[in-house]
């Protein structure tokens, strides 16, 4: 299909390469990222997919087909742009951090088709990014951390979003039948063999608050208010990372409200996600389910990055037979719940789900089977 498409918006195959960079969804670990603690994604069979052929005009050229938009540029100047404010800096922000890395780009021509579905809380944005990187290097080798650090400062410099590596990060690194447990500090990432008789399944709300851009610079805000609090009492506390639940104990009182809940949320949430591994190891599907009930109703308190839909969706799931666990996942307000279920009742949450949703709502919600998938690469 997309050799089609390419074929239709350049009228040539000739030399076409196409590259893959998966979505994700976060089991645990939500907004530790950026507190420089733990996190634990699974990359999807869900894509971005960017066909690639040499250019003879001096020219990149990008088309979104999902867009129906493109734009272009003199490849010599790639150092040089700037933001145009919508879906093409992505791309625009890679080539631009590439060349500044020190990599050529050469003239293209690339068509990019994404099955990740966009505001889904399921990272399209570091998808297209990785993906992209990749084809604009095309036989240029470069390091895979590079590679996950460099779409990360497009993301954050150029496009303008403030994030944490995670979603490069697993997009790059990502293996097939496992998670992947991230070190958001050491910047290590070590696969998580997930137990036998589950399906994880993705919900799409089908919304997005207006809320979240404003309320993730916030929450950025809020922790760091939280660190220089903690380091008044311990000097080597450098992140929430390194506050322990006994100094989150013994500070909190003294914190403003707000801090300390935001703080409680960050501290907790990494011992979830090391308690979450523990569990895996043990197959205990059960303890897995709790611990992400318990992620989610600490994203809902806590760190109030929840909202109406995404609260329903989740107690809706917990009564629902088969399923173990639901929580929120993504930065909030909108966007996808994550869902553990027993192997072979995915159709009746699906029914169930829908119902209740449109019921509530008058919105369908898209569900997805989430099928950890291998990392970022060339199709052969």
């Amino acid at each position: 299909m997309i050799l089609d498409a390419f074929r239709r918006q350049y009228g040539t195959t000739d030399s076409i390469r196409i590259f893959r960079a998966p979505g994700r969804v976060n089991l645990i670990g939500e907004h530790t990222d950026y507190n420089l603690g733990f996190v634990l994604p699974v990359a999807l069979d869900l894509a971005s997919y960017v066909a690639a052929a040499p250019s003879r005009d001096g020219r990149v050229h990008v088309y979104s087909e999902e867009k129906r938009d493109s734009r272009e540029w003199p490849a010599a100047a790639s150092a040089e742009l700037t933001p145009l404010h919508n879906w093409s800096d992505y791309p625009a922000g890679v080539a631009r951090e590439l060349v500044r890395a020190g990599y050529r780009i050469e003239p293209q021509l690339l068509l990019i088709h994404s099955t990740v579905p966009e505001g889904s809380g399921l990272s399209s944005s570091a998808a297209l990014e990785v993906s992209c990187a990749l084809a604009l290097l095309r036989d240029q080798k470069i390091d895979p951390l590079q590679l996950a650090q460099l779409c990360r400062a497009a993301e954050g410099g150029f496009v303008g979003t403030p994030c944490g590596i995670m979603d490069q990060f697993v997009s790059v690194f990502a293996r097939e039948n496992s998670a992947l447990l991230i070190d958001c500090r050491s910047l290590e990432g070590q696969p998580v063999g997930l137990p036998d008789g589950i399906e994880i399944l993705a919900v799409n709300s089908m919304v997005k608050h207006a809320l979240g851009q404003s309320a993730y610079k916030q929450r950025t805000e809020e922790c760091a208010a939280a660190v220089e609090a903690f380091r008044r009492v311990d000097p080597a506390v450098s992140s929430l990372r390194d506050v322990t639940v006994a100094l989150l104990e013994k500070v909190s009182p003294s914190l403003p409200h707000i801090i300390a809940r935001r703080a409680r949320h960050v501290v907790t949430e990494d011992e979830r996600v090391t308690l979450f591994v523990h569990a895996a190891g043990r197959l205990d599907v059960e303890r897995m389910g709790e611990l992400m009930v318990e992620s989610h109703r600490s994203l809902q308190h806590d760190y109030e990055v929840s909202c109406d839909e995404l609260d329903f969706l989740v107690d809706s799931a917990i009564g629902i037979e088969g399923v173990l666990g639901a929580r929120m996942t993504g930065g909030g307000f909108g966007g996808c719940t994550v869902n553990l279920l027993r192997k072979g009742t995915g159709d009746h949450f699906r029914r169930e789900t829908v119902s209740l949703y449109h019921e509530r709502f008058g919105i369908t919600p898209q569900i997805f089977e989430c099928r950890p998938a291998t990392g970022a690469g060339e199709l052969k």
